[in-house]
């Protein structure tokens, strides 16, 4: 599940990965995404996490970015 946070309002998950391997594959989805979606959140990642955070103009969270966040979660449920 995506945290709404509103200070300031963004979408935000932590994804976790066994291997390092599953975190390049995942990135290089997510650059897919970004690109089609014109959309491009902060991406930290470390050895075994991806941390995403898609910062947004309002309060609601807009159709595009809903998508988004469920793109996101469908290829980490691939891996």
């Amino acid at each position: 599940m995506w945290n709404h946070r509103k200070s300031p309002s963004r979408i935000e998950k932590r994804f976790e990965f066994e291997e390092y391997q599953e975190i390049s594959i995942f990135l290089k989805k997510i650059e897919e995404t970004c690109k089609e979606k014109n959309i491009y959140p902060n991406i930290s990642f470390g050895k075994n996490f991806v941390s995403v955070s898609i910062f947004l103009d309002s309060e609601e969270i807009p159709s595009n970015e809903k998508d988004f966040s469920i793109r996101l979660d469908n290829y980490f449920l691939e891996k």
